[in-house]
């Protein structure tokens, strides 16, 4: 089975052809910047001033100056039905693996889809970014494994390639088995099968994805976030025309960086019904203006929670170079984190954190769910629906959501059964 298409319909918004300041030109200011105010002055008053003119200027700006601009559609796509289980976890789902290639740019994923045997329509979905290949998510032998690089960070990996001990080693962290008991597909791909998680190999990688007209070397060429959103958008590409799935409730989630990456996929992509970025922090959910107490050094003589500075540090690869320039200048961005959760309007967002992650800044997480608030009450009527956190254990079920559970930097299948909670209110329609 094949299906070839086009790619339409994803990483097409308007963008502005506002003139883009250098960063001695940018204004300084320590809040986050309004939302409703043009970088021309102008107030936005109208969902149509905010479809029309400032999203596109937004949109403009998140890529010059943070995450790059994006690769360009490929002119032609393919997905290639590899394999094909109808008894999937004990009969109760089919499985199928997917080659999907890209044409100019080239690149070639791996696409996992498990959906519901017991369903009376197409199920919703969620697409999800995993870190080391789909193998991992179930204990099923016949996967297929990635054929480059995976970090030797994950069990079955020496020497940074996939392996058999590594074989459904994430079958908690993913939890598919409650997702298709609740009605719900499951779809995920590999952050590396494109771009790997890795500077020096990053860097190579990245340069078959560059623009016409564009340079690997110039300072808002594509970079890995953006471009691993990219490949969100091809995987939707081919959901949408998939029977199984509803193509107008399809989730995007994400954990750590691949949470950043689910959220600029949402933003840029208004295919996708709901976004929940799981303790995305820095460069995702988090604001890269930080509070003083932040951002002094703990005993260990590093930033309580991570900045702006430090992740560009430790990750070159992630952002593009015009980024960089704001390491110690973060208050002239003309925009914050909260700048892509508003570019989700009216779309759900869900926030999850956790009460040990204190790198990520689950407080600072908030805080960006009300700046974005006002976005939303004028693009949706609604927005979040607390000004403070709420407690431990408690989800916020409002358009712009929050959870924070007890524990550590992780995806667990407590967090799941949240996710799946708040999807049933904003997306299934139940």
């Amino acid at each position: 089975m094949r299906t070839g298409f086009t790619s339409a319909g994803a990483l097409n918004l308007p963008l502005c052809a506002c003139p883009l300041p250098s960063l001695p030109s940018l204004l300084s200011n320590p809040q986050p910047p309004d939302l409703l105010t043009m970088m021309n002055g102008d107030r936005v008053t109208s969902k149509a001033d905010w479809q029309n003119k400032r999203a596109p200027e937004l949109r403009t700006l998140v890529q010059h100056y943070e995450y790059g601009v994006m690769p360009p559609k490929p002119e032609r796509m393919e997905a290639k039905l590899i394999r094909e289980d109808k008894q999937a976890l004990d009969g109760k789902a089919t499985l199928r693996e997917f080659d999907v290639h890209c044409t100019n740019p080239d690149a070639r994923i791996h696409l996992m889809v498990v959906v519901p045997n017991a369903r009376q329509k197409p199920a919703p979905c969620f697409l999800g970014l995993n870190f080391s290949g789909n193998y991992a998510l179930l204990d099923d032998p016949k996967i297929q494994m990635p054929q480059g690089y995976v970090s030797d960070k994950y069990a079955g990996a020496p020497a940074n390639r996939a392996g058999e001990a590594g074989r459904g080693k994430q079958i908690d962290t993913w939890a598919i088995a409650q997702s298709i008991a609740r009605g719900y597909a499951v779809a995920s791909f590999y952050n590396g099968d494109v771009i790997p998680d890795k500077a020096d190999l990053a860097k190579e990688a990245l340069k078959k994805m560059v623009p016409a007209g564009k340079t690997a070397d110039d300072p808002d060429a594509p970079a890995t976030i953006g471009t691993w959103a990219w490949c969100f958008s091809r995987m939707i590409d081919h959901l949408v025309t998939d029977p199984d799935i509803d193509a107008k409730r399809i989730a995007v989630v994400g954990h750590s960086r691949n949470g950043k990456t689910a959220l600029l996929a949402a933003a840029m992509d208004e295919r996708i019904a709901l976004a929940i970025p799981s303790q995305a922090g820095c460069g995702g959910t988090a604001p890269c203006r930080m509070e003083p107490r932040l951002a002094d050094s703990n005993s260990n003589g590093r930033p309580t929670a991570e900045t702006v500075a430090v992740i560009n540090k430790s990750f070159p690869h992630w952002f593009c170079g015009n980024f960089k320039e704001f390491n110690d200048a973060v208050e002239k961005l003309p925009f914050d984190q909260h700048a892509l959760i508003a570019l989700c309007a009216p779309r759900p967002v869900l926030v999850s954190n956790a009460t040990e992650d204190l790198w990520a800044n689950p407080a600072g997480q908030f805080q960006m769910l009300r700046a974005a608030d006002p976005v939303y009450r004028l693009v949706a009527g609604d927005g979040c629906d607390a000004s403070e956190m709420p407690p431990v254990g408690q989800l916020l079920n409002s358009r712009l959501g929050y959870y924070i559970r007890p524990g550590k930097h992780s995806m667990t299948a407590e967090d799941w059964k949240v996710w799946l909670d708040y999807a049933d209110k904003w997306m299934a329609g139940k």
